[in-house]
């Protein structure tokens, strides 16, 4: 993988990541075209970009992270995202071996990318009269956990974990906008954890060297890994608030429609093409 190669794939993490439509899968597809070679460095650096993303969601929402009205209400959000971020540490770590095991096949990847099209065609009908908080402060930690749950779908390669969790958001009686930020707000500790485990765990249980040192191993892996955070950092920011723009003018219909067509071309392109 060249540094231009990194741009691209950090271009297709930050418009991808936030979005109901599977950052894994784009990510996949963009490496199998470019024909990069999976070593331990592109693993990490695929998952290590994430940490852009993060900071895109802090950035734009540093109130809610960072300036709270009154220490209580600052508490209360972080509780929240404490224990609704349980479900997917605790279950990510127990289904590891098997996740790593379809991200080798990218079939099962379009098949479920079509699938969750299906689903967001019909998702903004089935909530539409059930909506009963449109405002973060009003989620209980109980609603906070289930949509924790509901993000654990996401597991599965190809599911998306925006779409996973602002559906779970809905179902709990957010409104679309407010699950779609709760969504941004609950990826900061989940894509925290996952990013510092690959860094110094993950990485190291497979190629005896730690996440850190395959950065530092030289300056190419360097100038990649900040051009890629940086990079994802921009994007994920103008693709966050593209996607609020969309969702509240026209709901998850196009989202739906663009993850069939996709699934639809990744199926054909990995079973006759590639």
């Amino acid at each position: 993988m060249n540094t231009l190669q990194a741009i691209i794939i950090a271009i297709v993490e930050g418009l991808t990541e936030y979005l109901p439509i599977s950052s894994t899968a784009h990510m996949i597809f963009t490496s199998s075209y470019f024909g990069i070679q999976e070593d331990d460095f592109v693993k990490l650096f695929q998952v290590s970009i994430q940490f852009g993303a993060i900071l895109a969601v802090v950035a734009l929402y540093w109130k809610k992270f960072l300036a709270f009205p009154t220490l209580k209400i600052g508490m209360n959000f972080y509780t929240k995202l404490a224990f609704a971020v349980i479900p997917a540490l605790v279950l990510g770590k127990l289904f590891d071996d098997k996740i790593e095991a379809v991200l080798g096949d990218p079939i099962p990847i379009a098949v479920v990318l079509i699938i969750g099209g299906v689903v967001l065609l019909f998702v903004d009908q089935h909530f539409k009269d059930k909506t009963t908080i449109v405002n973060e402060e009003d989620i209980t930690v109980k609603k906070a956990v289930i949509i924790g749950f509901w993000q654990c779908l996401a597991m599965m390669p190809g599911t998306s974990r925006s779409a996973a969790s602002i559906i779970g958001g809905m179902q709990q009686g957010l409104s679309r906008n407010t699950a779609a930020e709760f969504s941004f707000f609950l990826a900061v500790p989940t894509m925290l954890a996952v990013t510092c485990y690959s860094v110094f765990l993950k990485t190291y249980e497979t190629s005896q060297m730690k996440g850190y040192e395959l950065i530092l191993k030289s300056n190419d892996n360097i100038m990649m890994f900040l051009m890629g955070n940086i990079v994802a950092f921009i994007v994920a920011i103008i693709a966050i608030k593209f996607f609020i723009g969309i969702i509240n003018k026209f709901g998850f219909k196009p989202w739906g429609w663009y993850r069939i067509i996709m699934g639809t071309f990744l199926l054909i392109y990995f079973s006759y093409i590639k």
